[in-house]
């Protein structure tokens, strides 16, 4: 996996992402992978609870797929997209909260959905590439810096 790094932050060029919510999307076939970007797990610190959307669940573009509560922060895990919930990593977050905070990537992925309308709403998705020049401004501005939890 190819990934760019810029204030410690990840950003892996195999996925899409809506960096407006802080949201990476990785497609597989007619469904999709999502979860927090390492930008929002650093700016959020470290999680303490997460309250996911049931499985079935149809969601608009812009709502809220889960309401995640970190140390710092409460707020919600916006769908890039309008679908359906089909699957959530519920089980790996309720043995370790702290799995997007280690890994957002990989084991921390939040939801998978079915997009309903991918074809029109994609255009809000950019490439790896583009993610990380668009963070890496976002990053100087703010003086982001990423972490990984290490416990």
């Amino acid at each position: 996996m190819s990934e760019r790094v810029w204030g410690g932050c990840v950003l892996p060029d195999d996925l899409l992402y809506d960096v407006e919510r802080n949201v990476w999307v990785r497609l597989e076939g007619d469904e999709a992978v999502l979860g927090m970007t390492d930008v929002a797990q650093s700016l959020g610190g470290k999680l303490v609870q997460i309250s996911f959307k049931p499985r079935g669940r149809r969601v608009a573009r812009g709502k809220p797929l889960a309401v995640i509560e970190s140390a710092k922060w409460v707020g919600p895990f916006p769908s890039p997209f309008t679908g359906e919930v089909l699957e959530t990593n519920e089980a790996a977050f309720a043995a370790d909260i702290l799995v997007a905070n280690r890994d957002p990537y990989g084991e921390g992925w939040l939801i998978r959905m079915r997009p309903a309308n991918l074809a029109a709403e994609r255009s809000a998705l950019v490439t790896g590439a583009e993610a990380f020049e668009r963070y890496r401004s976002i990053i100087d501005e703010r003086g982001i810096r990423c972490f990984r939890c290490a416990e």
